[in-house]
């Protein structure tokens, strides 16, 4: 039997905010242990929390950049749950007036278009403080950083509308980028600033019912939930194609195993017992806040993408891929800023700069990247202006790259200069007498010869030769066209 893959997301992101959500406490990343914490994100009786309004507005911008809709009123729950990473033993949060609700985001499947993924619901609540569990034969006990617990979490959770392992990373990289262009997170997935939980079902192609849908959380990086997809579709399908039933349960990422494992058993709304926090009052969003915030909303990927391809000349795929994420296409623009040749600059940047990125960690972004845009700009202008060639420009790049300095600083320190036109007659000549048979294919018409005789004077200049001085200077000596 063949199966269709029916995915939905719980996109959990950290708001940029300098304090928590319901209190002062700072949110430094990498502090020492349960140093950030005060009465109130440690569940003390008789603390109570204080909207943070900044948390606020972040959630909003998101919400009606998403096209959500956004009500007048909005309002929190409490959320209950023993675990050790929430001392009070629940968790604010929000079961039905959400911050928004029925929105959607397009996500860009390159040749095949776009699709639009439903968004459910967009609700503000604290994150929960990280258990940490020494590794070691006697170790038999965990400890628990409270630093995170009350930081300000945005959780997006879409509708099912995903079908397949593309579609899903496509989401994930679309998702990532569209936050950050707004700058209500920096998605620092190492950080535990974004997060994915997959909900994953399987049903038999050409049927409309959902199958059991399996949550999986714990997923620190998109490479993971990928394999995370791979695995579930192999368990999930082995189960259904045996005549047994997938359990409704929240599973785990083993890395070492490369599979999921059970955690427990899926809760429901009820089993969390959700009543409002008596501690808050309502949230009036009003028609000025909505205006407030609404021209705040920044240019965000698609129409970026749109604008590049009109504004600049480029291929929907360059364009695609310089605004994946926004530092990238910042990069871009500095750069032909810097020189007006928009498809040369974006043949370098997209070659290079994102080769040397492919190989970091997913949370490193060109702004880490040692060539500045403007460096680029210099290259590609040098080029064209024929000051240097194509070849020399791949042996300057791995300088610019080690060192940080411009290309023509770095082609003065080491003579990487071309070869004078005039000094090109004695090659040429030498190129022409070693290969008889050459120059009498070109003679007899055979235009291809030509890049024989020029491969050879490159090679004898070290590639300092410019191809458009050469071809014309052997063809006039050779006195054919």
């Amino acid at each position: 039997m063949e199966f269709e893959i029916v995915i939905g997301f719980e996109v959990h992101t950290e708001l940029k905010t300098k304090s928590k959500v319901w209190c002062g406490c700072p949110t430094t990343f990498g502090a020492p242990p349960n140093t950030q914490v005060c009465p109130v994100c440690l569940g003390m009786p008789g603390s109570l929390p204080v909207l943070n309004r900044e948390a606020l507005m972040l959630s909003l911008k998101t919400a009606l950049a998403l096209n959500c809709n956004v009500p007048e009123i909005s309002t929190f729950d409490r959320k209950n749950y023993y675990y050790p990473d929430l001392p009070k033993n629940y968790q604010i949060s929000q079961n039905d007036k959400f911050i928004g609700a029925g929105g959607h985001l397009d996500i860009d499947l390159g040749e095949a278009g776009t699709k639009r993924i439903g968004i459910h619901n967009i609700h503000l609540e604290e994150d929960a403080g990280k258990n940490i569990h020494p590794e070691g034969k006697k170790v038999d006990y965990s400890l628990v950083d409270l630093n995170r617990a009350g930081m300000a979490l945005l959780e997006i959770v879409t509708t099912p509308d995903i079908r397949t392992k593309e579609e899903a990373s496509a989401f994930m990289n679309s998702m990532r980028a569209f936050l950050q262009y707004l700058e209500v997170s920096d998605c620092k997935m190492q950080e535990g600033s974004l997060r994915f939980e997959l909900n994953m079902s399987l049903r038999p192609k050409g049927t409309t019912a959902f199958g059991t849908k399996v949550e999986v959380k714990n997923l620190n990086s998109m490479a993971t939930v990928l394999k995370c997809i791979d695995a579930e579709f192999i368990r999930q399908g082995e189960l259904l194609s045996a005549g047994q039933p997938v359990l409704p349960e929240t599973r785990l990422w083993d890395e070492d195993k490369a599979e999921t494992r059970a955690m427990r058993s899926k809760e429901n709304a009820n089993d969390y017992r959700y009543f409002p926090d008596p501690d808050l009052v309502e949230v009036e969003i009003s028609a000025a806040l909505r205006g407030e915030v609404l021209a705040t909303i920044p240019e965000l990927p698609l129409a970026r993408r749109q604008r590049f391809v009109s504004g600049y000349g480029l291929p929907v795929y360059d364009a695609g891929v310089l605004v994946n994420a926004r530092q990238t296409a910042e990069y871009f623009e500095r750069a032909v800023k810097a020189h007006n040749s928009p498809k040369p600059v974006a043949n370098w940047i997209m070659g290079e700069p994102l080769a040397w990125l492919n190989k970091q960690h997913e949370d490193t972004t060109i702004d880490d990247f040692p060539v500045t845009a403007e460096a680029i700009a210099e290259l590609v202008k040098m080029i064209e202006a024929g000051t240097i060639t194509g070849k020399i420009a791949k042996q300057v790049f791995p300088y610019m790259l080690e060192t940080g300095r411009m290309p023509s600083v770095i082609v003065e320190e080491k003579g990487l200069k071309p070869v004078d036109d005039s000094a090109l007659d004695p090659i040429i000549d030498e190129v022409i007498a070693a290969m008889p048979k050459v120059v009498e294919d070109l003679r007899a018409g055979k235009q291809q010869a030509i890049g024989a005789l020029m491969g050879a004077v490159m090679k004898k200049t070290g590639g300092k030769a410019n191809p458009a001085t050469v071809t014309p200077l052997i063809k006039k000596k050779l006195g054919v066209e």
